[in-house]
């Protein structure tokens, strides 16, 4: 018997559907960990096709060819070297599992199947996977070691079951997506599990982007006592060996690094940067190319781009009307220097005439309104892609939730893109992750140290510059309204009476609901974006765009 065990914890940012280079990574972890003297190493969940793999692993093909990646990875342990626990899409009996793969001595040793499959907000694994049996412990090299995966430590009865069968220690492998304030809800179930079965645990989550979700690692391990023994960095791959001694209360792990607690802003501005980062590079574009306007979206947008890419990789246009102020000239052109970016200005003023002058007949005896106005923003979204076709960029767009929530935002136009950073940020906290920009540089960043936005475009009443002195506050409530109502609304699904509870006039919030339902078409065919909220658009909150249903029907 054992008195000493060594386990590798591998938090890893898998590529969806890269096989080989997912197997060859862990090749490679596996080698770091021998080199440390590991008895053991375990890797996220699903770790071999990456997470969240969706319809993707209903193709047989995919399955094949997984299964033959695990078996062949199996047999490098016929070397004497740590053992394996790797995530891994597994068909047995005709059903399809969410595995965790025990390899051990030259053979898959023993396998776990999830239980507990997530079927709400992002996750829908009742779709493609089957619930596995109760699982008990495996015994790997003599010591009973339990596997939940993910989901299953978030309801007492997995762990129960593994604790009553004999398990003496916990790994859980994790694909566990961002979401702001989730990080408090993670420790506090590992603690409750941890409490109701005496046993240590060690949480293994992976790190990355894949499209919408991103994974801040965050992995830890908490010790039967409940003490935290380690916490691995967020948004960074890292291999860490830990230490564990029998005792005569149970397996103990020994003190390791703790990193420092992020606060909120700086995790939600790390999220974007690796999120961006990620769709960029794992679908293999050269770089960005946005809009950068004098205002604050774009501003923040640009500034996250060069953080994630480089500001080699990122090219800035001003797209200048009649009604772009010197301000947003001066204020753009300043920014780009800030940030190092490559910086153009493409006049829209002539394309817009000639859009005008085409339909001046189809128009006779219309006045100018708001399709005058969409006219600039459309001109605008062509000559990005343009530019996005000619060179290879891809186009950021820069609307934040707010507006795409109320449905301030131009189809073809302002929404032309890619992919979006800001898609899940409400405006209020777009001025907030400015003032943290300017004074912090991210840990993971690419981008230069100190002031990166100008004050002023922080500071100026924004504004679309469609027509004479616009202003966002002409056509919505302020901000700070907003964004309160719609949290109302959108994260917490309030009534309408407990809306106005708050302090809302009903008025303004029978309005923004109004808003909010007819505007989701635009949402359907707005470009992925960054998870950052419990709700985001596309993912979590699904609605209808037929609806006739108002909450505030008689004000």
């Amino acid at each position: 018997m054992t008195d000493r065990f060594r386990i590798a914890l591998a938090q890893l940012n898998p590529t969806m559907g890269d096989i080989p280079g997912n197997l060859r990574r862990a090749k490679e972890a596996r080698a770091d960990a021998a080199k440390a003297g590991a008895d053991l190493i375990l890797f996220p969940e699903l770790y071999i096709v990456g997470y969240p793999p969706e319809d993707l692993v209903l193709k047989p093909a995919l399955q094949d060819d997984a299964r033959e990646a695990i078996e062949k990875f199996a047999k490098d342990t016929a070397d004497g070297g740590p053992a394996v626990l790797i995530g891994a899409p597994w068909v047995e009996a005709g059903k399809l599992y969410n595995a965790c793969m025990l390899l051990d001595g030259g053979k898959v040793a023993g396998k776990t199947f999830k239980v507990d499959l997530p079927n709400y907000g992002v996750f829908d694994e009742k779709r493609v996977f089957a619930p596995g049996p109760m699982p008990g412990p495996l015994n790997i090299r003599g010591i009973r070691i339990g596997v939940p995966v993910c989901e299953d430590i978030w309801k007492p009865d997995v762990v129960e079951c593994l604790a009553e069968t004999g398990a003496e220690i916990l790994l859980v492998p994790n694909g566990s997506p961002y979401e702001s304030g989730k990080e408090d809800e993670r420790l506090n179930l590992i603690v409750a599990r941890v409490k109701e079965s005496g046993l240590p645990l060690a949480y293994l989550n992976q790190v990355g982007g894949q499209d919408e979700l991103v994974f801040d690692g965050g992995s830890m391990v908490v010790n039967a006592d409940a003490s935290l023994a380690l916490a691995m960095p967020c948004w960074e791959e890292k291999l860490v060996v830990t230490d564990w001694s029998r005792t005569d209360k149970g397996w103990v792990c020994a003190k390791g690094e703790v990193a420092k607690e992020e606060d909120r802003l700086t995790s939600i501005y790390n999220a974007m940067v690796l999120g961006l980062r990620d769709y960029v590079n794992k679908n293999r574009f050269p770089g960005v190319v946005l809009g950068l306007s004098g205002g604050i979206d774009s501003a923040i947008s640009a500034a996250v781009a060069v953080d994630a890419l480089g500001a080699a990789r990122v090219r800035c246009v001003m797209l200048p009307s009649r009604y772009t102020s010197q301000d947003s000239l001066d204020d753009a052109e300043e920014c780009a220097k800030m940030l190092g970016v490559k910086y153009e200005t493409v006049p829209i003023e002539g394309a817009v005439d000639a859009f005008t002058k085409a339909l001046a007949s189809t128009f006779t005896g219309k006045n100018s309104d708001t399709t005058e106005e969409n006219l600039q923003s459309r001109t605008r979204g062509v000559i990005l892609m343009a530019i996005s076709n000619k060179f290879g960029p891809m186009v950021l767009t820069t609307g934040n939730k707010s507006e795409m929530s109320v449905g301030y935002a131009t189809l073809y136009g302002d929404m032309c893109g890619g992919y979006n950073v800001l898609k899940d940020v409400y405006k209020t906290d777009v001025f907030k992750l400015c003032h943290w920009r300017n004074a912090n540089v991210p840990a993971i960043g690419l981008g230069p140290k100190g002031r990166v936005i100008p004050e002023r475009i922080i500071t100026k009443p924004p504004s679309a510059e469609l027509r004479d002195n616009q202003k966002d506050q002409d056509s919505l409530p302020p901000y700070d309204i907003l964004d309160g109502i719609l949290e109302c609304l959108v994260e917490k699904e309030m009534t309408f009476e407990a809306t106005c509870a708050r302090g809302y006039h009903p008025a303004t919030v029978k309005r923004v609901e109004q808003l909010l339902y007819v505007s989701e078409y635009k949402r359907r065919q707005a470009p992925p974006g960054v998870k950052i909220t419990r709700k985001n658009f596309g993912r979590d909150r699904r609605y209808p765009i037929t609806n006739a249903f108002r909450d505030a029907r008689d004000v």
